[in-house]
């Protein structure tokens, strides 16, 4: 089940070699900061994925496309318990225009301005 959400990055964590081949990064965003009562909820990278967030600063606006997980734990002692994570599968940054490509960006600049509508176009 893949859900987005809207918020602004509260802090941000390093990579963590949980085990040999498991590896995650979390990262806290803050949700309805307008409101009296902001919520902190944190979301994590694993694997691979752990580099996605660099770039990324305190404070900025992003989308974050995740997937809620579920497991269930049986401790030595049988007792179970049950775990969450927000697992993030993409991060964008909020309001970014996209880059303009270095060749397109000079070529417009020679060009001149369009004509004024009170001007008479000879056609």
């Amino acid at each position: 089940m893949n859900m987005q959400i809207h918020g602004k990055i509260h802090a941000a964590f390093e990579a963590e070699q949980v085990t040999q081949r498991f590896r995650k990064r979390e990262f806290v965003l803050e949700l309805d900061s307008d409101s009296r009562y902001p919520q902190y909820v944190m979301f994590q990278f694993t694997g691979d994925r752990c580099e996605m967030l660099d770039g990324f600063s305190k404070g900025e606006d992003v989308k974050v496309e995740f997937s809620l997980r579920g497991r269930e734990w049986t401790s030595p002692k049988g007792d179970v318990r049950y775990f969450n994570s927000l697992e993030t599968w993409a991060i964008d940054r909020v309001g970014e225009a996209p880059a303009a490509d270095a060749d397109d960006a000079g070529m417009f600049a020679d060009a001149p301005p369009p004509p004024s509508d009170d001007e008479d176009i000879p056609f």
